[in-house]
């Protein structure tokens, strides 16, 4: 027995020296240190820059402040006071209207130049380029070289139209009728070349082998891409589809300069409602409400976007 206990003792690792420990602790503190000095930048940033201007929000979404006084807490009057807004309804509507457009527009015409431009063509980096411009210009150049096309007596597009048989064309910008579609069209051709290079990342991780095979089975083009190329660009789709909602809700710039929400309120959108409300009327606890509402209807269609891929994916 006490040969046993001696040979376990003798075989058990020995305790390393106090010495080892200060700098095995020392190296740990130090690598602590390191991470943390990488990480605390970026997270001063987004405190500073986004975590407390949002917490903020939500607090004075339940004052009544106007910069200038001292912000009086009014609990839920102004969520109540928006149920009974119409032009914050209008404004929901309107922005539901231009997400219900831009989103499947986008996405079905930056997928099909996706496609076009994943073939070995000469001069793809041009025409990629090409299509990837119009993102990185100038929203008000974007603006005003749209609202001269969009002349309804000189505009080139009515002249076209006039020019193929159309007597009556549409006013675009002038009508309450076709002011959204118009700016659709202009948002569209603006983000088509952004998303068009996610969707390009998506199609080179398509296997080539799969293309071969069902090629080799018989299937013609359409049916490759609906049994091939869709499936495997699920994550890819599942991510344009969440980032064009976001954007689509907060629409801002590019009405503000074409349309300024007109004619009347027929382009008014929530993100153009809470600037009015917040920069021009000085009524900053009811323009966060409505950037609250805002923010939770984001959430909401995102939540819904989540689950709904997560379901499909099963």
């Amino acid at each position: 027995m006490t040969s046993i206990v001696a040979d376990d003792v003798a075989a058990s690792p020995a305790a390393p020296p106090p010495s080892d420990r200060r700098r095995r602790s020392k190296l740990a503190l130090r690598n602590t240190l390191v991470g943390w000095s990488f990480i605390l930048p970026n997270f001063i940033g987004f405190a500073v820059l986004t975590l407390v201007p949002v917490i903020t929000l939500f607090y004075m979404s339940f004052t009544n402040w106007n910069v200038f006084g001292k912000a009086d807490w009014v609990g839920l009057a102004n969520f109540q006071r928006l149920l009974g807004d119409g032009s914050f309804r209008i404004a929901v509507v309107n922005t539901l209207y231009y997400s219900a457009l831009h989103i499947p527009l986008t996405i079905i015409v930056s997928l099909g130049l996706a496609l076009l431009l994943n073939n070995k063509l000469r001069g793809i980096a041009f025409f990629r380029t090409a299509a990837f411009f119009p993102y990185i210009t100038s929203i008000v150049a974007i603006a005003v070289v749209w609202n001269l096309l969009f002349s309804p007596d000189y505009g080139p597009i009515n002249q076209i139209l006039r020019f193929i048989g159309f007597e009556n064309p549409p006013g675009w910008l002038t009508s309450a009728e076709w002011a959204m579609p118009a700016v659709v069209i202009v948002s569209t051709w603006r983000d088509m070349g952004y998303y068009m290079i996610l969707f390009l990342a998506g199609l080179q991780t398509v296997p080539r082998e799969l293309h071969e095979a069902a090629r080799v089975d018989g299937a013609n083009v359409f049916q490759r891409f609906v049994n091939v190329t869709l499936p495997c660009l699920r994550p890819t789709m599942f991510f344009v589809t969440v980032m064009l909602t976001i954007n689509s809700f907060k629409i801002f710039d590019l009405i503000l300069v074409m349309t300024d929400g007109g004619p009347g309120q027929s382009t008014l959108v929530l993100s153009q409602f809470i600037y009015r409300k917040g920069f021009e009327e000085s009524q900053f606890g009811y323009a966060s409400a409505a950037a609250v509402a805002l923010f939770l209807m984001c959430i909401v269609v995102t939540i819904i976007q989540f689950f709904w891929n997560k379901r499909r994916s099963i």
